[in-house]
């Protein structure tokens, strides 16, 4: 341990005044959003600051705090050279649990214009299978009869309601997680919950209230003790919270936000470098399914088979061959790519990415919950293809390895900790399930997930595909598709 490196602090140059809220300050956020809003602030000016939200636990505050919210992004460079770079744009950290008024009153204050998420798909509160809030979810359950939420709709909605109440503008609410639609599937679960605490208060909202959509695109493997350890031997400084990534990025963002601010409703985040768009779903629909969609796949079957990493899955033949035939045949035919996008370079550029050595993203951390992944990432792809009477084997297979992963138990005969907010109930349908084609049919009856038209479509291609992984392995599967 480096405990002679001083600690990493702030610059002399001050904190911005906040005009953002960030729910679920995790390192995705950190390494992506917080670096174009503060390069938008340095480019353009403005009171951008941001002030991060915890919804879960601590940590992240309590490794920012002694260092006054200051950390290092280290941008991994495909030649194992890195690149630092000290982010100042975060202005304070609130822990949700430990005091939701200090939350709420924040994102009440009408100098917050913005209120951003990174919650993950299970932050949603909502059914995957239809994108409406799942009003018997613990969280939701509470926030409706309690003025201090838990769930990230429920401090979006008591936050609008004080704005409201106050004569206030609403802030615009800016997701950033991987969801199809996801500013359109964000609105619909604010107005659901908002119309059973107070009609008129989701007409307000819905009247009001901005939800653009976005397209986010950045790799951001978790960090690990030893990274720490190596940037304080590095770089001469010890950061507690320092944050890895790819150096590519990408930001497509649906240009409408809360007119009521008038040119002061957003940062220049096109002088960032971000896309400003009118319609977000062309470029969603190719990150989502040719990015996300692979990346699953290629962490269920790639975990199966031994491989640690992405890097190290497309390192071997097999998955290499196997991730190109996805995208050619089963996924560049599926959707219409954005106009003056050349889909199959961008193909190209997705595997240099994932090729990336020294990103060592993990098929474990991609494969945590999947039951709130898979119909994004890969169930609307299957659809779309049998809709125009397309085969699509590579895909019915990753669902296949996802249903193996879930199960528990590697090929190896070793536990696997499964992630997911499903995980006891998806044991305890294989557990009782007699036989692959019962496995199978068990998972497709959980209509949290998938749809009774989804599984009566899906049965017999992922019975077959199951039975096949089960008796041939991963990579032998893998290697007899492809």
């Amino acid at each position: 341990m480096h405990a002679e490196a001083p600690r990493l602090t702030r610059s002399q140059a001050g904190r911005r005044k906040p005009g953002i809220v960030h729910l679920g300050l995790g390192a995705f956020f950190r390494a992506f959003g917080a670096i174009y809003i503060e390069d938008a602030v340095e480019m353009a000016g403005g009171d951008w600051g941001i002030v991060g939200v915890s919804l879960q636990s601590p940590g992240t505050r309590d490794r920012l705090a002694p260092q006054n919210f200051v950390y290092t992004v280290v941008t991994q460079e495909p030649d194992g050279g890195e690149t630092l770079r000290t982010v100042e744009i975060v202005d304070d950290v609130l822990v949700a649990p430990e005091d939701p008024e200090a939350v709420l009153a924040r994102m009440a204050d009408p100098a917050i214009r913005i209120v951003t998420l990174t919650v993950t798909e299970k932050g949603y509160c909502h059914d995957p299978a239809t994108g409406r809030l799942n009003f018997a979810h613990p969280d939701i359950v509470h926030d409706l009869d309690n003025m201090l939420p838990r769930s990230a709709p429920g401090f979006l909605v008591r936050a609008l309601q004080r704005r409201r109440d106050a004569g206030d503008p609403p802030f615009t609410v800016l997701t950033c997680d991987n969801l199809p639609e996801n500013g359109r599937l964000v609105r619909q679960a604010v107005l659901d919950l908002a119309a059973r605490i107070d009609p008129g208060l989701a007409e307000w909202i819905g009247a009001q209230g901005r939800f653009p959509a976005t397209m986010v695109d950045r790799i951001t493997p978790a960090t690990k003790p030893e990274d720490i350890e190596r940037l304080a031997e590095t770089a001469g400084y010890r950061d507690e919270a320092p944050v890895l990534c790819e150096p590519f990025r990408q930001w497509v963002v649906e240009d409408d936000f809360v007119p009521a601010y008038g040119a002061d409703a957003r940062p220049d985040l096109a002088a960032a470098g971000a896309q400003l768009v009118t319609d977000v779903t062309p470029y969603e629909n190719m990150k989502l399914r040719m990015l996300n969609g692979t990346h699953s796949s290629l962490a269920y079957l790639g975990y199966l088979a031994g491989h640690e990493t992405i890097a190290e899955t497309v390192a071997d033949p097999v998955f290499a061959s196997y991730v190109k035939a996805l995208w050619r045949d089963e996924i560049i035919p599926s959707f219409a790519p954005p106009e003056a996008v050349d889909i199959h370079a961008y193909a190209d550029a997705l595997f240099e990415r994932y090729s990336n050595p020294s990103i060592r993203h993990r098929t474990w951390q991609i494969a945590m919950d999947g039951s709130q992944k898979l119909p994004q990432r890969i169930l609307g792809t299957i659809a779309d293809n049998l809709e125009a009477g397309r085969a699509c084997p590579g895909l019915m297979l990753a669902v296949a390895g996802w249903m193996r992963y879930v199960g528990g138990i590697d090929e190896t005969g070793t536990p696997i900790e499964v992630k997911d907010p499903l995980a006891k109930q998806m044991r305890a349908r294989l557990e009782t399930a007699g036989s692959p084609d019962a496995a199978v049919a068990s998972l497709l009856a959980m209509r949290e997930i998938f749809s009774a038209e989804q599984a009566d479509r899906l049965a017999d291609p992922v019975t077959r595909a199951y039975a096949i992984l089960s008796k041939r392995g991963a990579r032998k599967s893998v290697e007899d598709l492809t």
